[in-house]
This record gives structure tokens, sequence and C-alpha cells, in this order.
């Protein structure tokens, strides 16, 4: 009998190599070659069939002006946070990709949604390949979800768990995790890069033939991003971050792909001892222990998605005692720091090359958008001079590397957001002030327009 072909396969971008090497020629990865048999070669003939030409269709090309336009049809989870991060609910026949760091609560928030939706739109499959029926249970228990029609499922094989799914034909269908299943078509191990793309493959059809949604749990690597190989991200309909510190009680949920919905769509929820509680006004929930008047701290008006939040931004400045300025962000880039403190020193004369500067989003709260420069610029300001700012003022802006100070999209937002959480001053690009938004601040919120960083610190630090 002839032995079978084995190949080793690259962890980290999917590259096959004849033999083991200790770095991948492809992506330069280290020790990332796993040993895999590859799948036995289809025969040959008419008779011989594909495992996947049962899904294939024979379809002709449609003019543009001929297809008629389809309003998908949203089933809300009973979560209004996790709804809004979906684009309004799950889109039937969708698949969904969640992803987060072990123990952040992603079990718990699909369990509590699976709960909602079963009382709803009928029974929910939860197939879990790390924990047993007992252990839902006990999860269960604790978040009080009662007697839903939920079924478990303690199981690994992907073959097993598809005729479970032919066989109850559930409204929502539950993977935890797709890193934990296998199938039986391949020899290599649950979690390498055959597995995943075949268990990503398989449920991709079964969700799109029966129409039935379906949710895939992932891990997370080391850096944060989803394990597996990136075609895993490319097959799904949405993909979900699940993020957050453990030494804090909000989580969110941020939506990074989504054919149905915004990019970028952000839910807020605040783990209690029953289980995840949507934030429905997130502002409030970071703001709630800011010291108001401490030298260094901003309060940013951002946008994530189509929700404005406000912040607070905090920068301490000291010197430095070892010769070496350090710098440090926690909830921005690092990079984007270091370009807006040279700015600082060269277009605003603050002398910053022997300090540590040390820069921290509150609440753990991660920021992405240029929006947020002026924000650090403001707090690392107000520590180098020691002065606090006024603590009815709130900021937003992006800064250039000449120091000016360019517009920011949806600024509206913004400021009706300042305006609803009481805030009465509001420094922002000068681009942005036009009378639309000056009508919105009718509340008692002053809008002042800056052009460069020197305006704007003229205007916070008096």
């Amino acid at each position: 009998m002839k032995p079978p072909k084995v190949v080793f396969v690259c962890q980290e971008c999917g590259a096959q190599a004849p033999k083991w090497a200790g770095r991948c020629n492809e992506c330069g990865a280290w020790n990332s070659l796993v040993e895999e048999r590859a799948p036995e070669p289809a025969a040959t003939g008419a008779a011989a069939g594909n495992r996947y030409s049962q899904f294939a269709q024979g379809t002709s090309a449609k003019l543009y002006a001929d297809v008629e336009n389809a309003n998908a049809q949203r089933l809300s989870t009973g979560i209004g946070e996790f709804d809004r991060v979906l684009g309004g609910g799950i889109v039937p026949g969708s698949l969904v990709l969640l992803g987060g760091e072990p123990g952040i609560g992603k079990s718990t928030l699909l369990l509590q949604a699976a709960a909602h939706f079963a009382r709803e739109f009928g029974p929910v499959l939860y197939a879990s390949g790390e924990e047993s029926e007992h252990q839902i249970k006990s999860r269960g228990a604790r978040l009080g979800i009662g007697e839903a029609p939920i079924y478990l499922l303690s199981e690994t094989c992907i073959e097993r768990i598809l005729e479970e799914i032919a066989r109850l034909k559930p409204a929502l269908v539950i993977i935890d995790s797709v890193q934990t299943v296998f199938s039986l078509k391949f020899q290599s191990a649950p979690g390498s890069i055959g597995q995943v793309r075949e268990a990503a493959t398989q449920f991709l059809f079964a969700a799109k033939g029966q129409n039935i949604p379906t949710v895939l749990v992932g891990h997370v690597t080391k850096d944060g991003n989803l394990a597996g190989p990136k075609v895993l991200e490319h097959v799904v309909d949405t993909v979900l971050s699940f993020e957050g510190e453990r030494h804090h009680s909000h989580r969110v949920v941020r939506a990074v792909k989504n054919r149905f919905g915004a990019v970028s769509e952000l839910g807020v929820f605040e783990m209690t001892g029953a289980g995840l509680r949507p934030v429905a006004n997130p502002s409030k929930l970071f703001l709630s222990e800011r010291a108001t008047g401490t030298p260094g701290s901003a309060v940013l008006c951002c946008v994530e998605g189509s929700r404005p939040i406000l912040v607070e931004v905090q920068a301490l400045v000291s010197t430095s005692t070892f010769g070496n300025a350090r710098r440090m962000a926690i909830g921005i880039d690092q990079n984007r720091l270091s370009l807006l403190l040279a700015v600082l020193e060269k277009r605003a004369g603050l002398s910053l090359a022997g300090d540590d500067v040390y820069v921290n989003i509150a609440g753990g709260m991660s920021i992405e958008e240029p929006a947020a420069d002026l924000s650090v610029v403001a707090a690392v300001a107000s520590s180098v001079r020691n002065r606090g700012l006024a603590p009815a003022t709130a900021v937003f802006g992006e800064v250039g590397l000449s120091g000016e100070v360019r517009g920011t999209p949806q600024a509206a937002l913004r400021i009706r957001e300042a305006v609803q959480m009481g805030f009465t001053r509001l420094i922002m690009p000068a681009a942005n002030v036009d009378p639309a938004d000056v009508a919105l601040s009718e509340g008692g919120c002053e809008l002042v327009g800056v052009r460069t960083i020197g305006e704007a610190l003229d205007q916070l630090i008096a």
C-alpha cells in the first residue's frame, strides 16, 4: 500500500512545503510548519464526485437592472447592543464569526442571546467542543435563562454536528469553537489550517443551503488577531471582535467586517454576576470616575461606527531619570503618540525630549480614529504645564505635521453627545464649525473653532 502523502503547512499563512523547516519561506514565521496528511486525490471520470458538487447549481448571468432588491430580514437576539453591532439583528442564512480573548465572555454572551432567540423564533442548537452539557447548564442556571428550547451538543466532529442540524432544523446554530472541530476527511489535528478551512466551508454550505444563521466562536493569538487562516474571515459574512480588560467590568463588541451593516460599529456591555448587561449610555460609564480639573486629563468626543462616545484621555509627563526618554501608550497607537509629541516640540515649543510621556485611555477603551489627536495634545500640554483643563470642556480634531487642526467627519454627532452630557465648551476644528452645528449647541455649549495647535492650547490652557 502506498503511504499517505505528508505535507508541512504553515499555521500562519497556509503555505505548504514538502519538508519541515524552521522558518516559513512565504511569511517568514518561525516554528509555524506543522505536519499534515494531504487529502486523497479525487477519482477521475464522470462517476467521480467532488464533496462540494452537491452544492453546485447551474446558473446564468443576469442583467444588473433585472436583479430585484432584496431587503434582508433581521432577527433580534433580544440584546440591543448585540443587535446594533450586527446591523439590526441576525440575518437568516448568515455566518458570523465572534473572536476574543479566553474568558472575556464570548460563551456567556452567546448563551444569553441564544435564550432570547430560542423563545422568540424557535429551537437553538449550541454545539460546544470545549465544555460539556453540564458545564453549559451550570452557566445557564447562573444566567437565569430558564427553560428556553436550547439543544446542547458536546461534539467536535463536523459530520455529526451537520447531522444534528439536519435532524433538528434549528432557528440558530452556535459552534463553540471553530478551532476545536474536525472533519473525518482530514487526518490533521483540530485547529490546523486544513481543518479550520474545511469547517468554515462546511458550515457556510449548511447556513446558506438551509437558511440557518450560524455563529462561530474563534480563538485569538497572543497578538489579539483571530487564529487560523485569513480565508476564515473572508468566508464569513460578519466578523466581530470581543474586547475588554480583565480588570475592568465593561466589555466591547466591535464589528470588524459586516456585509449587512456598518463596519466599526460598537456595542458596550458590563460584566455582572448575572451575565453581560448592555450599557445604554457608554459616555456616562467612561466618565463616571473622572477627576475634574486634574492636570493631564482631557475629554475626547470620538465616534465608533455610528455611535458617539465621550472618553477621558490621560497623560503624565515626568522627567526621565535614566537619560532615555520613555513613551508608553495604552489605548492609542504608540507611533501616533510619537508623531504628536514631535509636532508639539516643533510647532508649539514644548520641550519633551528629556521627559517620559505616558498616555492612557481611561476605562480600557481603544481609540483608532485620528480625531483623538487634539485630545492627546491637550492632555500632554496640560501635564507639562501642570494646569488642569476646564471641567466642562471637551475636544476633538486631527492634527497634521504642520501643526494645523484638520476637520473630522460626523462633527454633528460629537456635538450632540457633548451637549447631552452637559459640556458647555467644545474645542474643535474651525472647518467643522458651521451654522448647522451651531444650532445643535443651543443648549448652552460654546463651539470654539481652532486652526492650529497653538490656538487650541491658548483656548484650553489660558
